[in-house]
Formats: C-alpha cells, sequence, structure tokens
C-alpha cells in the first residue's frame, strides 16, 4: 500500500480509539470534566502525563532542533526532563494536598484574593494559547505532509478531533485518551529509531547506536562522521556549541522552572485519589517521558547523516545523483523544503555557508527520517500517527486548562459564585470551543517553529507562576500583594521582551542586541528573578498575612501527626 493509504488507514483507526475513549468516558459532573472524578490510578496517570508533557515540540521538533543545531540543543534536553524532576519533588504533592482543581484555584485561596485568583487566570491563559499554537502548528505540518492537504486544512481537522473528545469528555475523557495516545506516540518514535540504529550502526538500541560505530566498515563513530561532514559544509562541528555560556544556562533554568509552573501538566497530579500516588505517578511518567528523551538525540544525528548525504552524496558508484531524492521532492510540495539551484547545476546543495542552496524546516526531520531512510511505507505512517498523537494530547490538557480558569476560576469563584454546576460545565465547554478557534489561527500562522513557541510558553509559566507557587508552599510570609506585583512584573517584562525581539523588530534578534547576550527563549529565567525580587520586596512593605493563611501553609508541608517537633 502507498504511504498515503497507510497513513488514513493509522490515523483513522487511532482517531476511532481516541473518539471511543472520550463516549465512553464522558464527563457527567464538573469534578470528572476538571479533575476525572480524582480516582485516575498512578501508573495510568503517569503514562497520560507522559503523553501530556510530550507535546508537539518533544516528538516531532525536539530532534529537528537537536539535527540543525546540535550541541547547542542540549538545553532542550537539560530544561525539559531536569523541569519534570523539580516538578515532582517540590511542587506537585504539596499541591495535591491542597485539593484544589487548578493552579489559579491555589493561587486565589492561598493569597486569599480574587485579584490575584483573576491574574493567575489571565497568565494561565495567556501561557496555554502560546503553547497550544506549537501544538496545531505541529498537526497542520504532519497533515500537510501524509494526507496531501493545505496546512490551514490539516490544522482545521485536529482541532475539530480534540475539540470532540477535550469538550466531550473532559479530563475524565482526556485522561484515558492519552493514555492510548502514549502508547501510539511511543511506539511510533522508537519502531524507526530502532530500524535506522540497525541499519546504521549494527545496534538495535538507539541510545547505544548513537554513541557506535557506524556499520559502513569505516571503523568511525557516527558522531565523529557528523562533526567531519558538519565542517566540511561549513557548518559548526556539530559536538561543538555556538551559545554563550549565560544564554544556556538561562534557556535551561527558564525551561525546568517553566515546567514547574506549566498549569496543564500541574492539574495531572489532581487526578489521583492520595498525595502517595501522586508522588508514584510523577515517577512512572519521568520514566515513560525518558524513553523518548534519551533517543531523541539517536534519532536527530540519524537523521542529519541521512539527510546530509541523500542531498550531497553520492549513487553508491561515486558520481553524484542526477535527481533529487523522492523525500525532498515529497516536502517541496508541502513548501517546508525549498531548492534555489544557484549554480545551475540541476543538482542540489546543502551547507551552511553561502553554497547553499535548500531551505529545509525543522519541523520536518521526525516525520520525514524514516522516508530519508528509505523504511517501509506502513512506518512512514506510523510516524504519522504518532505525530499527531502527541500534538492533539497536549491540546486537550491545553484546552482543559482554558476552559476551567474561564469557567471555574473567573466565573464560578469569581464574577458569576451563584451558578450551577451544569451551566459551569456549559461555559467551559464554550470556552474551549473559543480557545480552540484562537489557536487554530496562531497553528496557521505560527511566530515560530514549534519547539521556540513552546520555549516562549515555558519562559511565561517561569516568571509567573513558578515564584508564586513556591513562595505560597515554602513561604508563610508571602502575602496577596507581593504575589500579584510579582506576577504581573514577571509576565508583563518576559512578554514585552519576546514580542519585542520576535515581533516588533525581529531584524534585532542577535546575540549583540538581546540585554546581557540573553535570547527571548533564556529571557523568563530573568522575569521569574524579577518576580522574586518584587515579590519579596513588596511583601516586606505591606500587611502582615492572615494567622489563617500560616496555618494553611503549614498543614501543606508538615503531615498530620508530625509532632510539634516543627514549631520550635
Amino acid at each position: 500500500m502507498s504511504i498515503q493509504v497507510w497513513t488514513y488507514l493509522l490515523i483513522g483507526l487511532s482517531f476511532a480509539l481516541y473518539i471511543g475513549i472520550a463516549i465512553r468516558a464522558r464527563a457527567g459532573s464538573t469534578k470528572e470534566f476538571y479533575v476525572a472524578g480524582g480516582g485516575v490510578p498512578a501508573v495510568a496517570n503517569g503514562m497520560a502525563t507522559a503523553a501530556d508533557w510530550m507535546s508537539a515540540a518533544s516528538f516531532i521538533s525536539l530532534a529537528g532542533i537537536i539535527s540543525f543545531l546540535g550541541y547547542d540543543a542540549s538545553v532542550y534536553l537539560m530544561g525539559w526532563t531536569g523541569g519534570y524532576v523539580l516538578l515532582a519533588l517540590c511542587l506537585a504533592p504539596y499541591l495535591r494536598k491542597f485539593g484544589k482543581f487548578t493552579v489559579p484555584d491555589f493561587i486565589g485561596d492561598r493569597y486569599y484574593s480574587q485579584l490575584a485568583r483573576t491574574v493567575a487566570v489571565i497568565c494561565a491563559i495567556f501561557i496555554c494559547f502560546t503553547y497550544i499554537a506549537g501544538q496545531m502548528r505541529g498537526v497542520g505540518v504532519v497533515f500537510s505532509r501524509f494526507l496531501e492537504v493545505e496546512v490551514t486544512w490539516g490544522v482545521i481537522i485536529g482541532g475539530v478531533i480534540v475539540f470532540f473528545y477535550a469538550v466531550l469528555g473532559g479530563m475524565k475523557g482526556i485522561t484515558y485518551t492519552q493514555v492510548a495516545q502514549y502508547c501510539v506516540l511511543i511506539f511510533a518514535y522508537m519502531v524507526p529509531a530502532i530500524f535506522i540504529s540497525l541499519l546504521m550502526t549494527g545496534n538495535p538500541v538507539p541510545q547505544l547506536g548513537f554513541g557506535s560505530e557506524l556499520a559502513d566498515g569505516s571503523g568511525v563513530s557516527l558522531l565523529d562522521k557528523l562533526d567531519g561532514l558538519s565542517k566540511e559544509l561549513g557548518f559548526t562541528a556539530y559536538t561543538d556549541g555556538k551559545k554563550s555560556t549565560i544564554d544556556v544556562f538561562f534557556i535551561t533554568a527558564a525551561l525546568m522552572v517553566g515546567t514547574a509552573g506549566l498549569p496543564h501538566v500541574i492539574v495531572r497530579f489532581f487526578t489521583v485519589a492520595k498525595v502517595h500516588d501522586a508522588r508514584r505517578s510523577a515517577g512512572w511518567a519521568l520514566l515513560f517521558i525518558a524513553i523518548l528523551y534519551t533517543t531523541a538525540p539517536a534519532v536527530a544525528s540519524f537523521a542529519r547523516v541521512n539527510m546530509i548525504e541523500t542531498i550531497n552524496g553520492t549513487d553508491g558508484a561515486g558520481t553524484l545523483q542526477e535527481e533529487s531524492p523522492q523525500w525532498v521532492t515529497n516536502w517541496q510540495e508541502t513548501g517546508l523544503i525549498k531548492w534555489e539551484d544557484k549554480n545551475q547545476d540541476g543538482r542540489m546543495f546543502y551547507s551552511g555557508d553561502e553554497r547553499n542552496e535548500m531551505k529545509i524546516d525543522r519541523d520536518i526531520m521526525v516525520l520525514a527520517n524514516p522516508e530519508i531512510a528509505q523504511l517501509p511505507n506502513w512506518v512512514i505512517a506510523l510516524v504519522a500517527a504518532g505525530g499527531i498523537a502527541a500534538a492533539l494530547s497536549t491540546s486537550a490538557g491545553l484546552l482543559l486548562v482554558i476552559s476551567t480558569s474561564v469557567s471555574h476560576d473567573l466565573l464560578k469563584r469569581n464574577l458569576m459564585p451563584n451558578i450551577s454546576d451544569r451551566q459551569e460545565l456549559g461555559y467551559a465547554r464554550i470556552a474551549a470551543a473559543v480557545a480552540l478557534a484562537a489557536a487554530s489561527y496562531l497553528g496557521i500562522n505560527p511566530p515560530d517553529y514549534v519547539a521556540s513557541v513552546v520555549a516562549f510558553a515555558f519562559g511565561l509559566a517561569a516568571a509567573s507562576f513558578f515564584p508564586a507557587i513556591i513562595l505560597g508552599i515554602f513561604s508563610k510570609r508571602m502575602n496577596k500583594e507581593g504575589a500579584i506585583a510579582g506576577m504581573l512584573t514577571g509576565i508583563i517584562f518576559t512578554a514585552a521582551y519576546i514580542i519585542y525581539f520576535k515581533f516588533v523588530h525581529p531584524e534585532l534578534n542577535s546575540a549583540e542586541h538581546w540585554w546581557f547576550g540573553i535570547s527571548p527563549e533564556g529571557i523568563g529565567t530573568l522575569g521569574m528573578l524579577l518576580n522574586f525580587v518584587v515579590a519579596l520586596v513588596v511583601q516586606r512593605f505591606t500587611a502582615k498575612t492572615p494567622d489563617e493563611i500560616g496555618e494553611l501553609v503549614e498543614s501543606l508541608r508538615y503531615p498530620k501527626g508530625a509532632g510539634e517537633a516543627h514549631v520550635h
């Protein structure tokens, strides 16, 4: 069967599975809609959290960035995985013990203020819109190639599917759909990785093949070959970095603390029955995430070598190929690969200097990898199904955060306290529909490639939520004035910096114009530090926190029956 037939078959079957689960697990109450009734098993929640966490940025774009940037892309690996550990150890158990539905719920009650709740709602919506734009872009990229439709139609089709099961099933439907999506995406990621590792290095374990010698008998290791090819073609050596140390630090830190402040990941820990289950599900999620994240550098390296050799390589007899590779022709039709024949010789050439004739979108590398390696058509279609699963699973979680922030935190807990459960559920679904329409527009007109857009969302989360949550758990003195001032300072500063360099003056988006050499992807760390400073200074000169809030913080940090040792 052709790639397109396989793609329709596998994506159609996976969509039928997702929708079937959503119908079976339809939410009938606000508790089921928001937190799946609070009774999800730890292993299932860990798998759902991993799917929620590993978005299109992880599945589609992470290996693409590593493939093009090499060592410099290690910030994404370190930041995203390290951040999840930070979330699991420092925040998740305490927030689960607090027992509320959402992050704005925690901030509103902890800081005894409807204004604090409203600021948190605005921050959550802003962060989630930025994040979901990257997911819808990923959906469009997959559909544009494998279903041979315009990116616009790809985004619309994906949006309709995710709206159906997210809005119908709420968190209950999303949770079990995400378990299925994790199984699809990890199988789709690992099968071609194992195939290609065997073909290139003879080792079936991609993580080991990454550091092995090539199977062509040359005695050269994969990374040595990549370094040689990169330098020969005018690129920086693959294992060398160009980013400054300060930028590497700030991007890594922004991704780490941004992870710990992401509302759609935090809400997953409210879906388990006990605090102990929150810790266990965090451990399971870390294991499930590590399978993909330890494979991504290998996938990136395999794709880079094969891409360069198929574009610039030979036909096996030592003579240059007369025709462009089929995979390039296929992707040219989507507009995500462009070729300008500068020397009019009829042959493509890819390099890192003025000789370059190719413009290749980073987001296609994982999806194109099986085609480049000439794997069977069913494997190519499987990767398409995995990419869709990754994008839709995270989109659903983000939509839920937006809808609950509007219906529960803004309306029920603030503007319209007397609405019924049924009305609240209706408002949640309307909010999700409006959010999806706006996100689809951003997916059709993205500000940057997928992982970069997602990195901005992490920076915004780091600058707004992380300090408020950490201080809310570990400082009895932090008051509402300090928290509100800090959140507003952090998100306004970070958003302004990103908008200035990405939209207002993109021509200035380079190291010589950045503040202290910090890129827009890393500015969230500085925003977070400003948040901490402003919050602590304002708290020092404003009213004392009420006694009952001090007792609330005490109850969060210490289990019942722990004795009086912590007081004296």
